[in-house]
C-alpha cells in the first residue's frame, strides 16, 4: 500500500514538474553577449586609433597627401620678392636652373617635416656669381599634413659650381620684404648680398666707427638703382663678429627696410686683446654703489665690446654705477672709443645669464653730465613692463622723469644716484637732474624699447639721442 502510494507521488511530481518553464543558463547567453561587446569595442578603439595614427602620419607627412587635397595656410605664403621674372645673370640658364630645381630638400626640423609640394611651383627669385661664390635664392611652397607654407630658401656654392655643388643653407620667411646673405672669414673676407623687391633701390654700408657728435660713422660699399639688388665684396676684418654692416632699401620714398645686414662669419677671437686689470682698476676708481664682483664685470664689459666692434685697445672705460635689480649684479658703464662718441650700457645678470638693458650712444661733450635712463621688461621674457631706472650725475640731488603728455614724476634718488619710477611703456620721456642749488644737468632723452638689437648701437633711432 505504501509503494503503490509512494509510487503515485513521484508520478504525479513528475506530471506536474514536465508543465513548468525552467529558464535556461544563462551564463553562456552573457557570455556570447559580453564577447560581441569586446569586439564592437575593439572595432571602435581600433578604428578611433587607425584614425589618430592616420592623423599624425599625415601631419608629419608619413603618409603623404595628394596634391589637390586643399591645405591649411598658415603663414602669408606671397612673396614681395618672387613678383615679377627671375634676377641675376644666371636665371637665364635654364639647364642650370632645372638642375637646381632638384637639389631642393624637404626641411626637418624637431618634430616638423616640411615638404616640398610641387617642384614645379619652386621659383628662382635670384640667382648670380657674387665675389668669391655662386648665389641663389629660391621661393619654396611647402607641406607639413594639412597645413601649407612657404618659404625663401638660399643656396651658395663656390664660383661656376655645377647645381649639384650648391650646397642648400638657411631659410627666411616667404613674406619678408628683404632677403640678406652674407658670408665673410677674417683671412679671405667675403660677400654680402641684400635683395629687396624687384623696382627698388639698395645701399649697403660698412662701420667706420662712433662719430663725436653721437652718430655712427659708415662709407658706402655699394649702390643700386631700380634693381632691387645690392652685392659688395667684404675685405679681411679683425673686428670681433665680423664685418658690421648696413643695409637700406628703399621704393621712391618709401622706406622698406634699414638695418644690419647679418650673416655667418667663421673667425675667432682669440687673439682679441681684452681688459687688462689696469683698465679695469681705472674703469672703477669713481664709480658709486655696491662694488661688483670683477669676473661679472669683466664679463659684461667683453660683452659691451663685442657688441659695439670695439678692442680694449684705444677705449676708455668708466663704471658709474654699481648697484642690484632684480636681485642681481647691475652696473651702468661707457666706452669710449679715441675721439669718438660714448656708448653707455646698463647690464644686470652674472657670470652665466645676463641681460643688456640698455645701449646708447651719446654725444661726446657733456656725457660725464648726463643722467641716464632706461626701460625694464620683465625678468626672463620680452614682455615690455613699465619700470624705469635712471642714474643721476655726481652731485645731483634731484631728479625726474618728464612724459610725452607732459607729466613730470620726482624721482627719490639713493645715495648712489640711482632712483626707479614707473611711466607708462609706449609713452616718450625724458629724464633731468639738478643739484642742491637747482643748477640743472643735460636732460637726456629716455629712449624707446629696442625692437632690433642685432644691429651696432646708434645705427636705430632707439639706440641713440642726435637726430
Amino acid at each position: 500500500m505504501t509503494e503503490n502510494v509512494e509510487t503515485r507521488l513521484r508520478e504525479a511530481l513528475r506530471t506536474e514538474a514536465d508543465t513548468i518553464a525552467v529558464t535556461a543558463d544563462p551564463w553562456p547567453r552573457f557570455t556570447r553577449t559580453e564577447a560581441g561587446h569586446r569586439r564592437a569595442r575593439r572595432i571602435r578603439t581600433g578604428a578611433i586609433a587607425a584614425f589618430l595614427a592616420a592623423a599624425v602620419a599625415i601631419q608629419t607627412n608619413l603618409i603623404p597627401l595628394p596634391g589637390w587635397v586643399p591645405g591649411i595656410a598658415v603663414a602669408s605664403s606671397p612673396s614681395p620678392l618672387a613678383d615679377g621674372p627671375a634676377r641675376g645673370a644666371l636665371a637665364a640658364d635654364r639647364a642650370w636652373t632645372d638642375g637646381l630645381l632638384r637639389q631642393v630638400a624637404d626641411l626637418q626640423n624637431p618634430g616638423e617635416w616640411w615638404r616640398v609640394t610641387d617642384r614645379n611651383n619652386i621659383r628662382i627669385v635670384y640667382a648670380d656669381d657674387i665675389p668669391g661664390r655662386r648665389i641663389a635664392l629660391l621661393f619654396v611652397p611647402l607641406r607639413m599634413g594639412l597645413f601649407t607654407d612657404a618659404t625663401l630658401v638660399w643656396f651658395s656654392g663656390p664660383p661656376g659650381a655645377e647645381p649639384e655643388q650648391m650646397q642648400q643653407g638657411g631659410n627666411e620667411p616667404a613674406d619678408t620684404p628683404v632677403a640678406i646673405w652674407m658670408e665673410s672669414d677674417p683671412t679671405n673676407g667675403g660677400a654680402a648680398v641684400v635683395i629687396g623687391p624687384a623696382g627698388s633701390s639698395v645701399t649697403i654700408n660698412g662701420f667706420s666707427g662712433y662719430s663725436s657728435t653721437g652718430v655712427v660713422e659708415s662709407h658706402q660699399l655699394s649702390s643700386s638703382v631700380g634693381t632691387g639688388i645690392g652685392v659688395t665684396s667684404l675685405p679681411p676684418t679683425d673686428l670681433i663678429g665680423g664685418p658690421a654692416l648696413t643695409a637700406r632699401v628703399t621704393n621712391g620714398d618709401t622706406l622698406i627696410y634699414e638695418g644690419p645686414v647679418y650673416g655667418g662669419w667663421s673667425g675667432s677671437d682669440t687673439d682679441r686683446q681684452e681688459p687688462t686689470d689696469e683698465m679695469l682698476t681705472a674703469a672703477v676708481r669713481d664709480t658709486r654703489g655696491a662694488v661688483i664682483d670683477r669676473d661679472v664685470l669683466t664679463r659684461f664689459i667683453d660683452h659691451a665690446l663685442r657688441d659695439s666692434r670695439l678692442s680694449a685697445q684705444g677705449v676708455t672705460i668708466r663704471v658709474r654705477w654699481c648697484g642690484t635689480v632684480n636681485d642681481k649684479p647691475a652696473t651702468l658703464f661707457t666706452i669710449q672709443p679715441t675721439d669718438g662718441g660714448v656708448i653707455a650700457y646698463a647690464m644686470h645678470g652674472d657670470l652665466t645669464s645676463w641681460r643688456t638693458d640698455l645701449r646708447l650712444l651719446l654725444p661726446a661733450d657733456g656725457a660725464e653730465q648726463r643722467p641716464i635712463a632706461w626701460r625694464m621688461r620683465a625678468e626672463g621674457g620680452d614682455t615690455r613692463t613699465d619700470r624705469v631706472n635712471l642714474v643721476a650725475p655726481p652731485g645731483a640731488v634731484t631728479a625726474a622723469i618728464t612724459a610725452g603728455d607732459g607729466t613730470r614724476t620726482p624721482v627719490a634718488l639713493d645715495p648712489s644716484g640711482f632712483g626707479s619710477t614707473t611711466i607708462p611703456p609706449s609713452m616718450p620721456a625724458t629724464v633731468t637732474a639738478s643739484t642742491a642749488d637747482g643748477t640743472p644737468f643735460i636732460s637726456t632723452p629716455v629712449p624707446a624699447f629696442e625692437t632690433n638689437s642685432g644691429g651696432l648701437p646708434g645705427t636705430s633711432r632707439n639706440t641713440r639721442i642726435t637726430d
